[in-house]
């Protein structure tokens, strides 16, 4: 079963309010710009494993200007694992995402409208999603994303996030979240037995949990590096069954597989 990827895009720049009738339209003085590239040891989406025991490099580009955002992702895995013994085992590139955003406030709710295109190996896909951030202590945040191509279906996110000072200018990140899948039909998430079997109902429940810790570290006034550490944890054991049997080993072996992951790395970002 091929697993798609996911780019979650950060939205840059500093935003200035034009009010209109109680409603703030996002402002940017000048375009801005965000460049970046993140090495992780380990690629994980939405609680899947897609990547094992390699090295793998994120590349991503963000333009912004009045609101409007369009960004470039891409995951070079350096040694795939799945297809390790495979003469296909030549194209380490595995992704390349395009995404464009629309950002705005209404009072104390940020929000954010988008679409998200996914150039795979032969199962490109497409996404719409819509997000909503209060901005209050915790900063809680869902995001949902409908899937209406490859893939289809839904998946929300419901997160939270706390900045802990360390110095004055640095802090520490921590984020929790978990997700809700839902696909149409069993074309695109299936049901397992818990022995590797597929069943044919289509997959819908409570899915993964996500914890994250990271420090932005500045190094000048323009870029900065930023370690971090994420666990990727199912969070009911229909979900355990689907992660484990679509995970790298149960992939390349047809046994084992594993559903909760600690992954990080270190990512180097340049904003101007």
């Amino acid at each position: 079963m091929g697993m798609r990827k996911k780019i979650s895009l950060a939205v840059l720049g500093a935003l200035c309010c034009v009010q209109f009738g109680g409603i703030a339209i996002a402002e940017e003085d000048k375009p801005t710009a965000n460049l970046s590239v993140s090495a992780l040891s380990k690629y994980v989406w939405r609680g899947f494993e897609l990547s094992k025991d390699s090295l793998v490099i994120q590349p991503s580009a963000t333009v912004a200007y009045k609101g409007f955002s369009a960004n470039f992702w891409g995951n070079e895995d350096t040694d795939v694992y799945v297809r390790s013994d495979d003469a296909l085992d030549t194209n380490n590139w595995t992704e390349t995402d395009f995404t464009l955003a629309y950002d705005w406030t209404v009072g104390p709710v940020g929000l954010t409208a988008g679409y998200i295109y996914y150039s795979l190996i032969g199962q490109d896909s497409q996404e719409v999603f819509v997000k909503a951030a209060l901005h209050t202590l915790l900063t809680p945040t869902l995001t949902v994303y409908r899937d209406f191509d490859h893939f289809t279906g839904w998946y929300a996110t419901l997160g939270v996030s706390h900045n802990v000072p360390i110095t004055e200018k640095i802090a520490l990140s921590l984020g929790a979240q978990i997700g809700y899948l839902s696909a149409d039909d069993a074309s695109s998430y299936r049901e397992y037995d818990g022995v590797g079997n597929a069943t044919d109902d289509a997959y819908s429940g409570f899915h993964d949990g996500l914890l994250t810790a990271s420090v932005a570290i500045p190094v000048t006034e323009y870029i900065s590096i930023t370690p971090v550490v994420n666990y990727s944890f199912p969070l009911t054991s229909d979900a355990r069954d689907l992660i484990e049997t679509t995970s790298q080993d149960f992939q390349k072996n047809l046994k084992g597989g594993d559903s909760n992951f600690v992954y990080g790395g270190i990512t180097v970002s340049m904003a101007f």
